[in-house]
């Protein structure tokens, strides 16, 4: 999916790429979590997007980047996932940093669903099947996204 959008779609945004995932059943395990990467400037509007993804699994409470904390976890009301893992990679500079914060552990849950902000920071952290999401700038008031 690729879509120009203002700020004002981001629901229907996120509404569309959460309909796009299959998340695992308590029986399959294998390949652990699913993974979203989301990539773009500084204010291309990850976060907002993130916010937005918590709040249609039920999250109720306020999700703001992770940026100095790095990950933050919180409980979903959804059924679909257990926990919405929100990383902001944007201060590490490999992969190893991510180990530290639990990362094998993370992502061999299937009931985990992680959103990672400046994926580019640790490629080799990020698995095979993860969904990108890239957002840029096109004007003050409109983004362009693109879902793969």
């Amino acid at each position: 999916m690729q879509k120009t959008f203002s700020k004002t779609e981001i629901p229907k945004i996120a509404k569309a790429i959460l309909a796009s995932l299959k998340p695992k059943t308590k029986h399959q395990t294998a390949g652990g979590a699913t993974v979203i990467t989301l990539s773009g400037e500084l204010g291309a509007g990850k976060t907002t997007l993130t916010q937005t993804i918590a709040r249609d699994l039920g999250v109720k409470e306020n999700v703001i980047s992770p940026t100095f904390v790095i990950m933050k976890s919180y409980k979903i009301v959804d059924s679909r996932f257990k926990t919405l893992v929100h990383i902001d990679a944007y201060r590490l500079d490999s992969a190893k940093e991510l180990e530290r914060l639990g990362w094998a552990a993370l992502i061999a849950d299937p009931e985990n669903l992680i959103l990672i902000e400046w994926p580019e920071r640790v490629p080799e952290a990020i698995p095979a099947t993860a969904h990108k999401v890239f957002l840029s700038h096109k004007n003050e008031d409109e983004r362009e996204i693109r879902f793969v």
